[in-house]
């Protein structure tokens, strides 16, 4: 079985969100980012890891270290869900391709609809396809 697909539908069927995942070159060291709409305790992670433990055992994945922590408060935007769901925040996103020799832009998310995300920034409304993302984060306010 496909490793994020077995991480996924654990961290699903606890009831949270498996918002990213990242493995060191060697898949020696795994990071699980998990999130709810009620926030992330100590006690969370600890559930999630003690059953991504008992699982990776059963399915026999190798691995060194398992680290799991919520995403904190400048969560990485990854699927289309997020920008729908975090609209109305600050946000940073970079583009794969510059648009007029610029590749980071900041401003309120609006939102996504067809495919397209919506940024409002200083100098106006702009549209982004979200293929053209590169990465996406909140920018938490003080």
């Amino acid at each position: 079985m496909d490793l994020l697909k077995l991480i996924e539908q654990t961290v699903e069927g606890l009831g949270y969100e498996l918002v990213d995942f990242e493995t060191s070159p060697r898949g020696r060291l795994m990071r699980v980012f998990i999130d709810s709409p009620e926030g992330i305790t100590v006690d969370d992670c600890s559930t999630v890891s003690n059953q991504l433990t008992r699982i990776f055992e059963v399915e026999d994945v190798d691995y060194d270290r398992l680290e799991v922590s919520s995403p904190g408060l400048d969560r990485a935007l990854k699927k289309p869900a997020d920008f729908e769901r975090f609209s109305g925040q600050d946000v940073q996103v970079r583009l794969a391709m510059p648009i007029a020799n610029q590749r980071n832009y900041a401003g309120v998310l609006q939102g996504l609809k067809d495919g397209v995300v919506t940024l409002e920034t200083e100098k106006g409304s702009m549209e982004i396809p979200f293929e053209d993302i590169e990465k996406a984060r909140l920018v938490p306010r003080f």
